[in-house]
């Protein structure tokens, strides 16, 4: 695996499926994407629609996430998306459990299971800091904790709400000290990562800030100016 990635900062674009990233906008953002971590040093990661997920990590260099995997082996599980299949895409990891495709704790730890198997980096969304604390027992690489209320919206997780990633950086810790925690929810801007490193976090998830922005070049760059 590449342990670059466990360089702090990380910053995660999910592209989710918003219309910017239809066809052949998945591969331009993520080319922007790589354009700015490799000018700045520092290490973004993406995570494409899964029917771009191939395309995508054979055409850059940078680290590509699955936006999901299933709790299925290879095998009889025609719709499924299966760890293996998200590896042999090419992808270097998934994410799990995000608060808009939520499973099951058991159903975590499956997936969990089956993506160490096929070595692939695991980023479990939490949504407070008690899932957080729960999900780390499963020794992933990434935690997120991401308030449902304030993703997609203009004010970051960072100023209305900086003690969840506070309580989550603790909770974590006391569990397994290994794991790397990011944050997400209203992250947009260059402070906004500043905050969430001073909070105790590794990096940040984020989308639409990037995704939806009407430069998206200028908004990614923006990230990482003050790191």
């Amino acid at each position: 695996m590449n342990k670059k990635l466990f360089r702090k900062p990380v910053i995660i674009v999910n592209f989710k499926a918003y219309r910017e990233v239809d066809g052949p906008g998945a591969l331009e953002l993520a080319k922007i994407c790589e354009k700015v971590s490799e000018e700045a040093g520092i290490n973004i990661g993406i995570c494409p629609p899964s029917v771009d997920l191939g395309y995508v990590a054979r055409n850059v260099s940078i680290p590509v996430f699955s936006q999901n995997v299933d709790p299925r082996a290879p095998g009889s599980a025609t719709g499924w998306v299966t760890p293996s299949m998200v590896k042999a895409c090419g992808a270097l990891g998934t994410l799990i459990n995000h608060t808009e495709h939520k499973i099951k704790i058991k159903d975590i730890e499956e997936c969990m299971e089956l993506s160490k198997a096929s070595d692939l980096y695991t980023v479990v969304c939490s949504d407070n800091d008690k899932v957080a604390a729960e999900v780390s027992k499963f020794k992933p690489d990434f935690v997120a904790v991401e308030p449902p209320d304030l993703i997609g919206g203009d004010v970051s997780v960072t100023t209305a709400n900086p003690k969840i990633i506070e309580n989550t950086v603790d909770a974590v810790r006391e569990v397994n000290r290994s794991v790397m925690i990011l944050c997400g929810a209203g992250i947009k801007s260059g402070d906004d990562v500043k905050a969430a490193l001073e909070l105790g976090t590794d990096g940040v998830l984020l989308a639409s800030g990037v995704v939806r922005a009407k430069d998206p070049e200028a908004a990614v760059r923006d990230l990482v100016r003050n790191v």
